[in-house]
């Protein structure tokens, strides 16, 4: 198939011919790409006619549609299906689902809703499940929103934003933070069913995307146990553009509550999705100041702040965000390390996944887990976590220990240390089994080692950085391409390097 093609649409005769693994999908996402940045350059230079003129051109080409469809294939809810119980599994599917995407006699089926347990015991939240066809949808018109979504975008606005991670908000904490001269108070903002509770009428008159696809979205509703359930407010947690509408409805939160301050106030923002927290000089600056600013800011679009979650603490006391402890001790240093809520969960997570595997194999066992530590560890080796590393490996021990020993009630501790650990180099006690590798040879599966994983700090992503504004395209390639050969990460000297030593990378 051509590009021309692509670009131009294509019968449905011919569509169903085309092979959707051989597609030049390199060729298709540097279409969408360079048409996504036209947008944003429109938007950005103040030419709205032009930037909804070209938004109209994405939603409605080809290219987008192929992409659409094959970004709500391969995400991890990929195989969940709506209420009609479709899931696109075949390449022929997949093709035909592309080509079904128009906006011209388009409804929005109800979403599915279900279920999931919160942090807090005995707590759920809502997740809504569209189906597949409305998930494409969404993503082809989201790949026309997102350009402009990254223009009016909070400078130190990290979640659910292409090229940012928690990595990059916490790393502006420690900047913030980590100075002798650095504001001592913390507002800890939290803001209260804030997917659940957004305003529709402030949401179709602020984003600007087409409206009609935007309200039906909006208003579809959702199932539960069979009943239908009207929606008049919020997005739903589990659409696929749900996540940019939250960052557009934030979207100058940071401007509001600079103008509201002056310089030697100390005042940064930094926000997570529905999660922020606000630096100040003074305690009486976050409370006279910034926090009536922040709750106008909210109510304008339907929102309220938490009052169990919010609260103001100082810098030596210590606050938790995503997950990481930041608090500055007494000799002046500030250190990032894990939270103890997270460690705690970590370890009932392990605990679970070991007490219910009783009788697996080793080898089964091993291959649960090791995906549990090296996420939980890649996370949080940014930080100062060696210590929390160590601790985790402690725990850990006798909890594999007593599996086996269960396993083998009538044979002795020598029997099963030669049984279930070995010997690697330095490395002694290494929970281990045997399995037959490549040309049969037998090789062995080893648990990942928590306690040996190095600290390796990130690299903050600069504030002003967008993939959509072509001044920082050479940026973002020299930047992946590190990634790629892993010096996107520099090991530090100790677990308590300086920020100086941070900063200048």
């Amino acid at each position: 198939m051509t590009a021309i093609a692509l670009s131009t649409g294509a019968s449905s005769s011919e569509f169903d011919s085309m092979d959707w693994n051989n597609l030049p999908w390199q060729k298709v996402t540097s279409s969408v790409r360079r048409l996504q940045t036209r947008i944003a350059k429109a938007y950005r230079e103040g030419n709205y006619g032009k930037a909804k003129s070209l938004q109209w051109l994405l939603a409605h080409s080809l290219h987008a549609k192929l992409l659409a469809v094959k970004r709500v294939t391969r995400n991890q809810g990929a195989k969940t299906p709506g209420v009609d119980n479709i899931v696109w599994r075949t390449p022929k599917q997949k093709m035909q689902a592309a080509m079904s995407l128009k906006r011209r006699g388009y409804t929005a089926q109800p979403l599915k809703r279900i279920y999931i347990p919160k942090k807090q015991k005995g707590k759920l939240r809502p997740l809504s499940i569209p189906v597949m066809h409305c998930r494409a949808q969404q993503a082809l018109y989201l790949l026309a929103l997102e350009p402009i979504s990254e223009m009016m975008a909070d400078k130190n606005s990290y979640g659910f934003r292409p090229l940012r991670s928690t990595a990059d908000a916490l790393g502006q904490c420690f900047l913030a933070l980590c100075r002798n001269t650095s504001a001592e108070y913390i507002l800890e903002g939290d803001i209260k069913s804030c997917f659940d509770t957004v305003s529709h009428p402030w949401l179709l008159n602020h984003i600007p995307m087409d409206k009609m696809m935007l309200k039906k979205w909006l208003a579809a509703g959702y199932l539960e146990r069979g009943q239908l359930y009207a929606t008049e407010y919020g997005v739903p947690q589990g659409g696929t553009i749900s996540p940019t509408l939250l960052n557009m409805t934030l979207s100058g939160l940071e401007k509001a509550v600079k103008s509201a301050t002056k310089r030697g106030d100390r005042v940064n923002v930094i926000v997570y999705a529905d999660d922020f927290i606000i630096t100040g000089k003074t305690k009486e600056v976050l409370e006279n100041k910034v926090k009536p600013v922040v709750e106008n800011f909210l109510k304008e679009r339907g929102l309220v702040l938490s009052e169990e979650k919010t609260k103001i603490t100082h810098i030596k006391e210590g606050f938790d965000f995503l997950g990481v402890n930041t608090r500055k001790y007494r000799n002046g240093k500030l250190i990032q390390k894990p939270a103890k809520d997270s460690v705690k969960k970590f370890l009932k997570d392990i605990r679970e996944t070991i007490k219910q595997n009783k009788t697996a194999k080793t080898e089964n066992l091993i291959r649960l887990l090791n995906p549990k530590i090296t996420g939980w560890a890649n996370y949080h080796r940014h930080y100062c976590s060696k210590r929390t590393f160590g601790y985790i490996g402690n725990q850990l021990f006798p909890l594999l220990w007593r599996w086996a020993k269960r396993r083998h009630p009538r044979k002795g501790s020598l029997w099963v240390s030669k049984k279930y650990y070995r010997h690697k180099g330095n490395q002694h006690w290494r929970f281990t089994t045997k399995i037959k590798g490549e040309n049969s040879k037998t090789t062995y599966l080893d648990l990942v080692e928590i306690n040996h994983i190095s600290i390796r700090r990130h690299v903050k992503i600069k504030s002003d950085a967008t993939p959509f504004d072509p001044a920082y395209e050479k940026y973002f390639r020299v930047r992946q391409t590190r990634r790629k050969e892993g010096r996107l990460f520099f090991p530090c000297k100790s677990q308590w390097s300086p920020w100086w030593e941070i900063a200048a990378h």
